[in-house]
């Protein structure tokens, strides 16, 4: 069976409006994007356009949506369009945004599945990331419960209790199918109650918030001349919901996830264990453990700055792990007292990953050697401190004989800490 390929947009979109909870106007563009990006959030109205990655790392934030920030800026309310992302399954795509939050829209993340509609989606030359839940879990994060079973698929499973007349009891279960979402799930709105609304308005919650974009309850029915598009619309939300902060994991997911009424914090609470768990799992079977990268690579202590190898896939990408420690010959003379890895030894260590990649590809490894021979968009974005384990994800741009150029993230515990584009070639010794 080929593996699925990840996905991004054939072409740009935009949508303007105004956010829900920080009543800011918004201008709102989808742009493609190259793979391994994954879905990145750019405030283009902020000097230097700075980027976040919707990741769970990133959130700040989650009373009556989902926030994530990086370095002091942030994104509110990111779950209504990373929940139509994933329902099309767009594995790689930027999100600019000229304010703090995306067009609430109609509350429901109707228009976005529009917009990815009408951009189509495309398959890109690299293999779709997963997350595979191999046994079940369970959270509980305050009221908030959840279950989590293996499963071939994803499915959500939602059920919710208000006391309230038109609500009461309601369950809903979708498989997140692309054609599914867009028919049951898509345009099921965001609600909330008319007694509630001063409360939410003296926190700074709600600020743009109108029976046009929400679906707005009196203690005994709806607000004006509003309607509900579906009876059981209040638990469809929830399920839009949670696959948006789900989402957040960065990679799709494969699971039966139970949902007893979920929340923000909840639905959070369990990406992180799902991550958690995952990461576990690749620890505990590692690829290549120190004894074997020590036959691939001729580096020696202190210069050997990868410990194990947790995920590889020939020719296309690799995962490699660097534990540092306050042992380091390094932290001796760089920043004495405040003790930083020097960043030329981050992107050394990312080579060396990238240069285990290539070696398993190769006849005969123990008669080459990989020299690099050029870097490129070298950026470091974190300090990595004594206690950190940096996970370096290196994925082939492209090979040619001998010579390859491949592109390499470290992240400490989610968190980007450097970045770089990489040409090697190998050669015998």
């Amino acid at each position: 069976m080929t593996h699925p390929r990840q996905q991004t947009l054939s072409a740009a979109r935009e949508l303007e409006g105004t956010g829900l909870h920080t009543g800011a106007p918004a201008r709102l563009r989808l742009v493609p994007a190259d793979v391994q990006t994954g879905i990145r959030f750019r405030r283009i109205d902020l000097e230097g356009s700075p980027e976040i990655a919707a990741t769970v790392a990133n959130v700040v934030d989650t009373d009556r949506g989902t926030t994530i920030g990086e370095n002091g800026h942030k994104v509110h309310t990111i779950e209504h369009i990373l929940s139509a992302l994933v329902a099309a399954g767009v594995d790689n795509v930027v999100v600019e945004l000229d304010g703090p939050e995306p067009p609430a829209g109609d509350g429901s993340a109707r228009l976005f599945t529009e917009m990815i509609e009408s951009a189509g989606v495309v398959e890109q030359d690299a293999p779709a990331k997963y997350i595979e839940v191999a046994e079940s879990l369970s959270v509980t994060e305050r009221d908030s419960s959840y279950t989590v079973s293996p499963a071939s698929g994803y499915e959500v499973s939602v059920s919710i209790r208000f006391d309230h007349p038109l609500i009461g009891r309601q369950f809903a279960s979708y498989e997140v199918d692309r054609g599914v979402y867009a028919r049951e799930i898509a345009s099921a709105r965001t609600f909330g109650f008319l007694s509630e609304v001063e409360a939410l308005r003296s926190r700074g919650l709600g600020q743009g918030g109108s029976p046009r974009n929400a679906i707005l309850l009196t203690d005994t029915g709806l607000y004006e001349d509003t309607e509900l598009r579906f009876p059981d619309e209040f638990a469809r939300h929830k399920v839009l919901d949670v696959i948006g902060d789900l989402g957040l994991l960065g990679a799709r997911l494969k699971a039966n996830v139970v949902a007893l009424r979920p929340s923000h914090r909840g639905n959070v609470a369990l990406a992180r264990e799902i991550l958690s768990q995952h990461e576990k799992r690749a620890l505990a079977r590692p690829i290549l453990d120190i004894q074997q990268i020590l036959q691939y690579l001729p580096h020696r202590y202190p210069f050997l700055l990868v410990d194990r190898v947790v995920e590889y896939e020939e020719r296309k990408r690799i995962i490699g792990l660097k534990n540092v420690t306050m042992n380091e010959p390094f932290f001796q003379g760089h920043f004495p007292g405040q003790p930083i890895m020097p960043g030329v030894l981050i992107v050394e260590a990312m080579g060396q990953v990238g240069g285990l990649l290539l070696m398993d590809s190769i006849e005969n490894p123990e008669e080459k050697i990989v020299y690099f021979m050029a870097l490129d968009n070298v950026k470091w974005r974190r300090p990595v401190t004594p206690g950190d384990q940096i996970r370096f994800e290196v994925e082939v741009l492209q090979i040619r004989g001998r010579t390859a150029r491949m592109k390499g993230v470290g992240t400490v515990d989610g968190h980007v800490v450097a970045e770089a584009e990489m040409m090697a070639r190998v050669v015998d010794k």
